[in-house]
């Protein structure tokens, strides 16, 4: 039998060393205070306070610019906060990085997350994610700034480590967020609060894998995931550095993109991700780590064990580009592996080495003759399912929008939920995912909010095929698709 706790003290550790898990109920997730021009980092501690009956739960902030050590053990484990704060031996690199005041859904989230943790974890994970593990620095410039940088607006380009430095120092005074990032994060956080507060069905066990370095900024990734209910199982690289991607948006909403991938940089197949693959009954791999080298190797070894222990293979096209530069590759994995394919309409299109004229049905129906559910977004126009050289089309979800980035990857947890939830028919299917991406693209930005995951899962309610229900599934599963569009 699983115990359920409110506040979760996994391990037993001096308050110096509960960055990730809170020793007491007085105690939360460590809060950083930076102050500018401070060549060594301030530690406080962050409280749960009281209102009425209701927990409010501190959350990790990186507040103004200083030095944040990412070479080595993690800092400050086992030692006196005020002898650290004298000794700068680790701090190598300079993160530099503010948060402002908490919107309101991170308040949603301070008070309502973590609200059941189990202790124990799961047998076997519902969906695990193979995916780049990356901190997102997301904040507001003009474009004077871009220009002072040499940037092109509106780009996502690979920085090293001192470009990274030059763009964050020239940062400091802006106000701007730190978030667990990430497109296969996104999914798996949105079909985690759809899987726990599903009404009469057990909770969906996520969890994901990639690389985080021993820094701070690798704690905070792994602490973020785990209080959104997705379980980070991979070790932290000693010595690592974790990736990060800053996100520079302008006024005119077009955003430009710097990544550092850092130790995200390397994924092997290490005893973490070979535990957890053998114990997964969906196993989702994001596109973006084709870029990196070596790593067809680990995706090859992890869905063939996979799906020789009855899961599961999806995969994410993620990035047109990526597609191009590594199209041998993925259809490696598609023609040997991929039982299911998610991609929007563009992407599904590079795969099938389409021009630009040929419609998204079109792809659908090609992808379907080698994978056995293809998932194909197309914006406003709704989606399509392909299976079997046919494509089921999908209207859209009624929503006005606000911000149509996360849209596919809302998309392809409401498919997995769909999938999980036992639901035969690929209409169904469809609409739920499309529901979920409607209410995503209707919010600003990219993650699915609790409120509307409690909302979309009670609607959902009526469509699931039995009154109890678990999430047993296997490759058997969508081995034998109907002509009607239905699993069987």
């Amino acid at each position: 039998m699983s115990l359920f706790l409110r506040f979760s003290p996994h391990l037993s550790l001096s308050p110096s060393t509960s960055l990730l898990f809170p020793i007491s109920p007085s105690s939360s997730s460590l809060s950083l205070h930076l102050p500018p021009q401070s060549p060594i980092p301030h530690i406080t501690f962050s409280r749960y306070t009281r209102r009425g009956n209701s927990t409010r739960y501190g959350h990790f902030k990186v507040c103004s610019f200083s030095t944040i050590g990412v070479n080595g053990d993690a800092p400050y484990e086992g030692e006196n906060q005020e002898e650290e704060e004298d000794d700068d031996d680790y701090g190598v690199e300079q993160i530099r990085a503010s948060a402002g005041d908490g919107s309101e859904e991170e308040e949603e989230e301070e008070e309502e997350e973590a609200i059941v943790t189990s202790l124990v974890l799961p047998e076997r994970w519902d969906v695990l994610g193979l995916g780049q593990a990356m901190v997102d620095f997301s904040g507001t410039v003009d474009d004077e700034f871009l220009k002072k940088l040499g940037l092109e607006k509106g780009t996502r380009k690979v920085v090293n480590h001192e470009e990274r430095g030059r763009v964050l120092q020239a940062m400091d005074g802006c106000s701007y967020k730190a978030a667990a990032g990430g497109s296969l994060s996104n999914t798996l956080v949105a079909l985690a609060r759809l899987g726990l507060r599903s009404v009469g069905a057990t909770a969906i066990n996520v969890a994901m894998t990639g690389s985080v370095g021993s820094d701070l900024l690798g704690s905070f990734y792994r602490e973020k995931l785990r209080r959104a209910n997705v379980q980070f199982l991979s070790e932290p690289i000693k010595d690592g550095t974790t990736g990060t991607v800053i996100v520079l948006t302008t006024p005119d909403a077009q955003r430009t993109m710097l990544a550092y991938q850092g130790t995200s940089s390397t994924v092997n197949y290490d005893r973490s991700l070979s535990s957890a693959v053998s114990k997964t009954n969906i196993l989702v791999v994001e596109g973006y780590l084709f870029e990196l080298p070596d790593t067809i190797k680990t995706i090859t070894k992890a869905c063939d064990v996979a799906r020789s222990n009855g899961a599961l293979v999806a995969i994410t096209a993620s990035d047109v580009s990526c597609i191009e530069r590594h199209l041998d590759d993925f259809w490696e994995i598609l023609g040997n592996h991929a039982d299911l394919i998610f991609a929007n309409g563009d992407e599904a299109k590079a795969l099938c080495n389409f021009n630009e004229n040929e419609s998204s049905a079109a792809a659908a129906r090609y992808l379907s003759h080698f994978v056995p559910i293809v998932s194909v977004t197309d914006g406003p126009k709704g989606s399509y399912i392909g299976i079997k050289g046919e494509a089921v089309y999908i209207p859209p979800s009624p929503c006005v929008p606000v911000d149509t980035c996360g849209a596919g990857d809302a998309y392809a947890s409401g498919v997995l939920y769909g999938v999980l939830r036992g639901i035969s028919d690929l209409k169904s299917i469809g609409t739920i995912a499309a529901k979920v991406a409607a209410t995503v693209v209707g919010q600003q930005g990219t993650r699915l909010r609790i409120s509307d995951a409690v909302k979309l899962a009670e609607s959902f309610a009526f469509q699931l095929d039995t009154p109890t229900l678990h999430s047993d599934v296997a490759t058997d599963h969508i081995s034998s698709i109907q002509s009607d569009g239905t699993l069987h």
